[in-house]
C-alpha cells in the first residue's frame, strides 16, 4: 500500500470539511442587523426543517472562526497550482464569505451526500480520485476519505476517522490543521521552497531572500 508521502505526491485538488477543519468545530450565533441579507438564504431554505444544516434566520446569524494560518497556506496551494474547496453539511454566510475571500474554486454547502460531491468536483475538475486529498474531522466524512487518494484526519477527528486517514495532522481544526495538510502536500512534491519564496516575493517585492 503507497505511504502517505506518495500519495500526496500525486494531489492536484485539496477539499475540507469546514466544522472541526477549517474550524474548531463551535458555532456562534449572533443577532442578524436590521437590513442585512444573506445569499445563502434560498440554499439553507431547501433544508427547512432538517436538523444540523445551518439555519436561515431573519435575526440569527451564524458565526465562525477561521485561522490566517489556514488561510495562507490555501493561497500557498494556489501558487502551486493545486485546486481547493469545501464540502460541508451545514450552510452559513460566513463561510460562503471566507471562500470568496480565499478563492477556492469548489464550494459545497448544505450537501449531506459528500461522496456524491466529491464525485461530482472530480467530473468538474477532470481528475481521477487518486489526484484527490480530503480533510475531514468526523464519520460524515469517512465516505470521501474511503475513495479519494490521499485522506487526512486533523488532530482533534474522532478515532475512526483517524484510523482511516492516511495521515493526522499535528494541530487540530481551526489552529492550523489545514496549513498541516497543505505543507505536508507540498513538501512531498518538492514544491514548497519555492512557492514560499512566490509567496513572499508577491506581497514584499525586493524582500525574499537571495537563493
Amino acid at each position: 500500500m503507497p505511504d502517505a508521502k506518495s500519495r500526496a505526491k500525486k494531489i492536484k485538488l485539496i477539499l475540507f470539511d469546514v466544522d472541526g477543519v477549517l474550524t474548531d468545530g463551535k458555532l456562534f450565533f449572533f443577532p442578524k442587523p436590521e437590513g442585512a441579507e444573506l445569499t445563502t438564504q434560498q440554499h439553507a431554505e431547501k433544508h427547512g426543517g432538517e436538523g444540523g444544516f445551518g439555519l436561515y434566520s431573519q435575526t440569527t446569524i451564524e458565526a465562525k472562526g477561521f485561522h490566517a494560518h489556514d488561510g495562507t497556506a490555501i493561497s500557498l496551494a494556489r501558487l502551486a497550482g493545486l485546486k481547493t474547496g469545501l464540502i460541508t453539511k451545514r450552510i452559513s454566510e460566513t463561510v460562503a464569505l471566507r471562500a470568496r475571500d480565499l478563492k477556492l474554486e469548489y464550494v459545497y454547502q448544505g450537501i449531506q451526500d459528500k461522496l456524491t460531491a466529491f464525485k461530482e468536483i472530480l467530473k468538474s475538475a477532470h481528475l481521477s480520485a487518486v489526484e484527490a486529498c480530503f480533510v475531514g474531522d468526523d464519520v460524515i466524512d469517512l465516505p470521501v476519505m474511503w475513495n479519494c487518494g490521499f485522506a487526512v484526519a486533523v488532530a482533534n477527528a474522532r478515532d475512526e476517522v483517524k484510523r482511516d486517514a492516511h495521515y493526522v495532522t499535528k494541530h487540530s481544526g481551526g489552529n492550523g490543521a489545514a496549513r498541516d495538510a497543505i505543507e505536508f502536500i507540498l513538501k512531498a512534491q518538492g514544491k514548497w521552497k519555492k512557492v514560499v519564496t512566490d509567496y513572499i516575493g508577491e506581497r514584499s517585492p525586493g524582500n525574499a531572500r537571495d537563493q
